[in-house]
């Protein structure tokens, strides 16, 4: 499975979120105004939101009304808002071609900050069994553009209840590593200074494990960080819940893994969801210290948020309190460093791709 084996982005954006510097600046010349306004632009657009742009003062007239009739106002909008007790506000955001996606504004425990959870496709196609977003199937790939303005519309959450956006995580709907190419332009916009200014280390890239992509993304030399779904210690158990393991064996997972930590100097962070008599035992707690014990690795456990039935007829149960603490305690017995992952918005479309499969018709 390469990393380039589905389908391109949707149509071509004119949307302003599709532009860095240098490209922007290229258009204003071809226009007839000066390169120079770009940087202007786009400073005020990713400080206010604004879809088109009326912030930036001192534009020509005509340079912003040029831009009203040469951009679509927004590569998305926003179609559905769930917010949980805790704070958790769930969007569903639709986009031009009429598909929706998922974002997700997760509040820090520090109450001037949150979180924010990117969807990276339409969809997703690895059939992770226990996963709510591969039962609609696979759409297309995310356009830079619409990635970006899923940031910008988290972003004004969080303004709006009076905190400040500080890292992001591509872990909602669909596989980043096989939309590579949209998700490392919208990471750059995201965290260059000039533009979203959210800063390199806040930004964290997460995989099921496509080995390629994993690989072209240490290459790529960016200050980010990476997290790898694991979700069990063994091929044969990983293969029954996730599809595409039969790709790529858990020990090359693991090399690529050690590859992006050797070169970017950052530890990689495992993800692994206590699934109740699937891969919640002490064995395989035990197993997946063996494989983890010699990395510097950080182990981050997640309580399942139930699907109902899954595409290979079965309803995955979370684990107990008790089976979840005796399987970190093996961890940790063992020296690793493990955390449990707060459980988010449990009487919301928590989990990723509900809201959208409950929602929205087939887009």
């Amino acid at each position: 499975m390469a990393v380039t084996d589905f389908p391109p982005a949707g149509p071509v954006a004119t949307a302003l979120a599709d532009f860095d510097p240098a490209a922007l600046a290229q258009l204003f010349a071809a226009w007839g105004y000066k390169p120079s306004h770009a940087a202007r632009v786009l400073r005020a657009f990713y400080a206010s939101g604004d879809r088109v742009t009326s912030t930036a003062p001192g534009l020509p007239r005509g340079l912003v009304e040029r831009m009203r009739t040469g951009f679509v106002p927004s590569a998305a909008t926003l179609a559905v808002r769930q917010i949980a007790a805790d704070g958790t506000t769930k969007l569903l955001l639709r986009l031009g071609d009429g598909g929706t996606v998922e974002s997700v504004l997760l509040p820090d425990f520090r109450t001037d900050r949150a979180a924010g959870c990117l969807s990276s496709q339409v969809g997703c196609a690895l059939g992770c069994d226990f996963c709510a977003t591969t039962k609609t199937g696979f759409k297309r790939n995310l356009t830079a553009s619409e990635i970006v303005e899923q940031f910008l519309a988290l972003r004004r959450e969080a303004h709006a209840v009076g905190r400040k956006l500080q890292t992001i995580v591509f872990m909602g709907m669909g596989e980043p590593l096989l939309n590579l190419g949209p998700v490392l332009a919208a990471v750059r916009r995201l965290a260059d200074n000039s533009l979203g200014a959210l800063g390199w280390r806040q930004i964290t890239v997460s995989t099921v494990g496509i080995v390629p992509g994993m690989d072209a993304l240490t290459d790529t030399g960016l200050n980010i960080h990476l997290a790898v779904s694991l979700h069990a210690p063994d091929d044969a158990t990983r293969a029954r819940l996730l599809p595409m393991a039969k790709h790529f064996p858990i020990a090359d997972i693991l090399a690529a893994a050690d590859r992006f930590q050797a070169r970017r100097g950052r530890p990689v962070t495992i993800q692994y969801c206590l699934l109740a008599g699937v891969n919640d035992s002490p064995e395989h707690a035990h197993q997946l210290a063996g494989l983890l014990g010699p990395r510097r690795m950080h182990i981050n456990l997640l309580h399942y948020n139930p699907t109902g039935l899954s595409l290979s007829g079965i309803v995955y149960q979370p684990s107990s309190d008790q089976t979840a603490g005796a399987f970190a305690a093996v961890l940790r017995a063992h020296r690793l460093v493990a955390h449990f992952r707060r459980a988010r918005g449990p009487e919301i479309d928590a989990a990723c791709g509900q809201l959208r499969r409950r929602t929205a018709a087939p887009s």
